[in-house]
Order: structure tokens, then C-alpha cells, then sequence
């Protein structure tokens, strides 16, 4: 399948997807040195990154702070300014990773009038990014496990804000909770996710679309009125026209009421005027 809409720019904003000791994201020394704040801003992205990729591919339990130092291209002083040790530095990462993605994840939903449609377009979001940023799914995904209580808090909180996607869904005969059936399916996805990135077939993800697509919508509305309402897109997986709402930051999100976080916008080393 093509992945080439998506684009740089869209996967940048997650952790994981570039490498902190890039000669780009250098700091120069000298009379024209940055601004401290910037400084620490471009130092605590690069950990980010270099946690998330130590991460997947050492494991959180492996993982120590001198190997994300290493990656990052930062010293561990510098670390132990920014983060109170290993678990901070993960849940930061976790947290600033899941609210972009959450983020546009709204920004997509917001575009579509119809409910169902909405559904499709932000999963197709959700699973591009995923399998975009490899290292990201493989530490947000899997290895949030390994860190124990706070870990499994942060899940939950994650799991929380997906819940927001179905405000509209239609009320159910004889009784059924709907929240109950929203948690069911929502951890549905999410058993999904969990099972082909630990299979190694993240890359792949975009292929969910139309089975998870249709697994959001049938319970709530039937499977012949779930395939009905989502038309030809069923079988079409992910296709280009899903692309623009990756990048359309925050504006095309407003109003929506679903994950909104200004903390999305990152520190570019290259441009410093953002």
C-alpha cells in the first residue's frame, strides 16, 4: 500500500522520530549561543526522542539513563535537570506523544459532519502516525506495560480521551450501558494496536482501517448500517485524502472538545522562531 502522503512534517512531532544526535540538532557554542530557554527546550526534545528509541529497541527494563544520554547526544547532568530519572523522562515522552496524536486525531474527526465518517477518518489518523513513527508505537504501545503503576495510569488516562470520540453514538434498546459497550470496543482498538505492533507489523497498521472502522460502528448501529454508513471507504483501507488533516495543527481541532493540547507545537532546532 502507498504511504508516501505521509508526510515528514506530520511524524516529526512525535518522539522517537528523529535521532537526537543529528549534527542539525547540534547546540554551537559561542557568543551566538541560543537562549537558555530554547536550549533546554531542544536538549529535552532530543531526550525524548533518544528515550523513545533506546526504548524500543532495549526494552524499558534495559533501557538505562546513560543509554538514552548517548542517544540524545546530552549529559546526564542535563538529564537530571530536566527529568527526575528514567520513569519521568517515559512518561513525559508518553504524554507529549499521545496528546499529538490525540490532536490530530480530533483535527480529523472535526472535518466530517457524519459521526461514522468522523470515526473512520480520525482511526485512519491514529494508525498512520502509529506505523509513521515506529519506535513511538513500540514504547507507547507495548513497553508502557514495564512501567508498572504509573504506567498503567497513564493507559487509562489515554483510554479516557478516546472515550470522547463516541459522544454521538445513538442510544441502545433494552437497557445496554453505553459507556459500558463504548469501553468494550474502545479496548478493542486498543487489543488491536497492542497485537500487531508487538507482532512487528507496525508499518502495516493502516491495513486496520476498514476492520476497525467497521468494529467501532456495528455494535452501536448494526453491522449492514455500519457498512452502509461508511460506504465505499470500507474497502478501501487508507488513501490520500486522509493526509491534509495530519498537518493542519490545531485549527481545524477547535471547538471539538476531544484532546485538544497546546503543548503539541515543538521547538524546531532549524528555525528558532517557532
Amino acid at each position: 500500500m502507498e504511504r508516501n502522503y505521509l508526510r515528514s512534517a506530520d511524524v516529526v512531532l512525535l518522539p522517537g522520530a528523529r535521532t537526537g544526535r543529528d549534527p542539525a540538532r547540534s547546540i554551537k557554542p559561542g557568543p551566538r549561543r541560543l537562549p537558555a530557554g530554547v536550549v533546554a527546550a531542544t536538549q529535552r526534545e532530543r531526550l525524548l526522542d533518544g528515550l523513545v528509541q533506546t526504548v524500543a529497541e532495549r526494552g524499558y527494563q534495559h533501557a538505562t539513563v546513560s543509554d538514552i544520554c548517548r542517544a540524545a547526544g546530552v549529559t546526564r547532568p542535563v538529564f537530571y535537570e530536566l527529568f527526575d530519572g528514567k520513569e519521568d523522562a517515559f512518561l513525559a515522552a508518553h504524554r507529549y506523544g499521545t496528546g499529538v496524536v490525540i490532536r490530530r486525531m480530533s483535527a480529523a474527526f472535526a472535518t466530517e459532519s457524519d459521526w461514522c465518517l468522523g470515526i473512520r477518518r480520525s482511526l485512519g489518523v491514529l494508525l498512520q502516525l502509529l506505523a509513521g513513527t515506529p519506535a513511538f508505537a513500540t514504547m507507547a504501545v507495548i513497553e508502557v506495560e514495564a512501567v508498572g503503576r504509573a504506567g498503567r495510569r497513564e493507559r487509562e488516562q489515554l483510554l479516557r480521551k478516546f472515550r470522547a470520540f463516541f459522544a454521538e453514538v445513538p442510544q441502545l434498546p433494552g437497557g445496554v450501558a453505553v459507556q459500558e459497550l463504548v469501553d468494550a470496543v474502545v479496548g478493542g482498538v486498543y487489543s488491536a494496536l497492542h497485537r500487531w505492533v508487538d507482532s512487528g507489523r507496525t508499518e502495516q497498521l493502516p491495513d486496520l482501517l476498514p476492520v476497525l472502522s467497521l468494529f467501532c460502528l456495528a455494535p452501536f448501529l448494526g453491522p449492514a448500517e455500519a457498512a452502509a454508513r461508511l460506504g465505499s471507504g470500507l474497502g478501501s483501507g487508507i488513501g490520500p485524502e486522509l493526509g491534509p488533516e495530519l498537518g493542519s495543527g490545531s485549527g481545524s481541532g477547535a471547538g471539538s472538545g476531544i484532546g485538544e493540547d497546546p503543548s503539541c507545537t515543538r521547538i524546531d532546532p532549524a528555525n528558532t522562531g517557532q
